[in-house]
């Protein structure tokens, strides 16, 4: 690499927290997070961009007003948002497929290692789910448990129940439960 690289980092006021958003020079989404989970991301960044600079910044304006609108409704306009070219080849395939879940829709950990054509790679799938950096985006929400339950997500599960909500997806009654047993 001729020069270190410069990460840019801004701030989106949502209905669910402030979201973190870190580009890069080409504007494409290196990390989103909740900024009461800046430190995981801020680890994630590093992992995927180490030697980075990471500065403060407007956000790109596209970008902002794209993940406004999702926000405000519009949720498919997240859809094609640029996106960095980071992490293992398996986990590029594993967030690839997890940007083909359509909204409204959820997919089990092992529905997605099936869609990889790897019914065998389901805790594979999973830890790679868990280290995506670029939530909402590359939507890992979309994953439940085989059960329903709605399993980890790292902005919490009441976000993640508000995502899946907001995009349409109708919860049983039984994974509100579910939710509160995952996490206590």
């Amino acid at each position: 690499m001729d020069h270190a690289l410069t990460l840019y980092r801004a701030s989106l006021r949502t209905p669910i927290g402030e979201l973190l958003l870190v580009t890069d020079e080409r504007a494409r989404i290196c990390a989103i997070d909740w900024s009461d989970y800046e430190a995981r991301m801020l680890q994630l960044v590093a992992r995927h961009q180490p030697g980075a600079t990471l500065r403060e910044a407007p956000g790109p304006a596209p970008l902002l007003r794209a993940l406004d609108a999702y926000f405000g409704g519009e949720l498919r306009v997240i859809d094609s948002l640029p996106v960095a070219d980071i992490g293992t080849p398996f986990q590029r395939a594993v967030w690839g497929a997890l940007r083909r879940i359509p909204v409204g829709s959820t997919f089990s950990y092992g529905q997605l290692a099936q869609a990889l054509g790897r019914p065998a790679a389901v805790r594979a799938v999973g830890l790679a789910n868990g280290q995506n950096p670029i939530g909402v985006v590359v939507p890992c929400h979309r994953v439940i448990g085989a059960s329903g339950a709605l399993t980890g997500y790292a902005g919490g599960l009441s976000r993640k129940r508000w995502l899946l909500t907001h995009e349409g997806v109708s919860l049983r009654p039984e994974q509100a439960s579910l939710q509160l047993t995952a996490a206590s």
